[in-house]
């Protein structure tokens, strides 16, 4: 038994390593890049600096001659060569300044474009430290950051980052049930065969009893093996299908609610693939979860139908709306829709959200499927 669990606290022990190993490196990481960064935009600032001066350079000596005409070519700038006297020093010294001139823009000019590159490869290098800083509290066990709200707009790492969290801690959750549900009941089980056994030959009657009360064990936990499964596949789709898997989460919800919500099912869901109507029923879940915590609505209303060659889903009410584009600017605050946005993309939709305070909101989304039997 000491041998074992030495083993088991040794592997830990590697986990736990490679784990801060992957930590420290991804630290390391960040740091670095954030320097680099620095020391780059410090680069950008003296050029930024550069690229006035001569701008104001330039400006400076458009006031002093207003109105020259520089010479357009060789030709040109030779000609004033040929003039006498004063005449030809002056066209000379004009001539100089309109060099001058046409050499300060275009250093201006290629300074711009120089400057616009450099500005957005130093914009990169910051989103990609940020990106790297929350994958680090990302790693962090135990820091609930990435579920924070934040000014800076979100990036797909960020969106993909909090996805996998999601995932991460359902799965956990799952692992704890199983493990102190069917996993422990399956030990159990094991103990209780192994007594059936010993006891089959002296009392018969006892063994049956103990096969009774294994058999409503092993009932009871298959049931909740079953509602496990159901959390990752919802089997009401298998059982009741599109509209029957909307018109139950409908019910709960306006239980849920205490609203009306109503439905207008139109659009047959066998037009659909499984992975499209999982698709539709979790964005109608989201969609009926928003109405639930924000609308303040009264009434709500799903609907399917088709239109030309798309299936269509429409959940709307009559709540208090908002701005859709104050709330673009809200980071996590606004992760339900980017939730729905992310499963319409998986499935190929278009998709949209509709609203305007007291107005109300309509949640869209349109799968095409081509003409029918096509």
């Amino acid at each position: 038994m000491d041998a074992g669990r030495t083993g088991t606290d040794a592997r830990e022990g590697r986990f736990d390593e490679l784990y801060a190993e992957a930590k420290a490196t991804l630290g390391y990481g960040a740091n670095t890049l954030r320097s680099i960064s620095e020391r780059y935009r410090e680069v950008y600032r003296d050029a930024l600096a550069r690229w006035h001066a001569l701008r104001d350079e330039l400006e400076a000596v458009d006031r002093a001659t207003p109105g020259a005409a520089p010479p357009t070519d060789a030709g040109d700038a030779a000609a004033v060569d040929g003039l006498p006297g004063p005449a030809g020093a002056l066209a000379a010294e004009a001539g100089a300044e309109d060099a001058r001139r046409r050499a300060l823009r275009s250093d201006v000019e290629r300074m711009t474009g120089d400057l616009g590159r450099h500005q957005g490869e130093l914009s990169k290098l910051e989103l990609t430290v940020r990106s790297m800083e929350s994958g680090w509290l990302f790693l962090e066990r135990g820091d609930v950051s990435l579920l924070t709200e934040r000014d800076v707009p979100w990036l797909p790492t960020d969106i993909q980052m909090r996805i996998v969290e999601a995932q991460e801690a359902e799965r956990s959750r799952l692992a704890q049930e199983v493990h102190d549900g069917p996993a422990q009941a399956l030990s159990n089980a094991i103990f209780q065969v192994e007594y059936i056994e010993r006891v089959l030959d002296q009392n018969t009657r006892l063994a049956r009893t103990e096969l009774r009360f294994l058999r409503e064990l092993l009932r009871r936990e298959l049931g909740d093996v079953r509602t496990f499964i159901s959390q990752l596949r919802p089997p009401l789709l298998d059982e009741l299908g599109l509209d029957g898997t909307i018109l139950d989460a409908v019910e709960n919800m306006a239980a849920l609610a205490g609203i009306t919500i109503e439905t207008e099912l139109a659009a047959p869901g066998d037009r659909l693939s499984d992975v499209e109507q999982a698709g539709v029923l979790r964005i109608a879940q989201e969609a009926l979860q928003n109405v639930r915590k924000h609308a303040g609505a009264r009434r709500a209303v799903v609907a399917t139908r088709l239109e030309g060659t798309d299936w269509v889903l429409e959940v709307r009410d009559d709540g208090r709306g908002f701005d859709i584009g104050q709330v673009a600017t809200r980071g996590r605050r606004n992760f339900g829709l980017q939730f729905m946005r992310e499963r319409a993309d998986l499935i190929g939709a278009r998709f949209e959200v509709r609203s305007r305070p007291a107005g109300g909101a309509i949640v869209w989304l349109a799968i095409p499927i081509g003409e029918e039997g096509s």
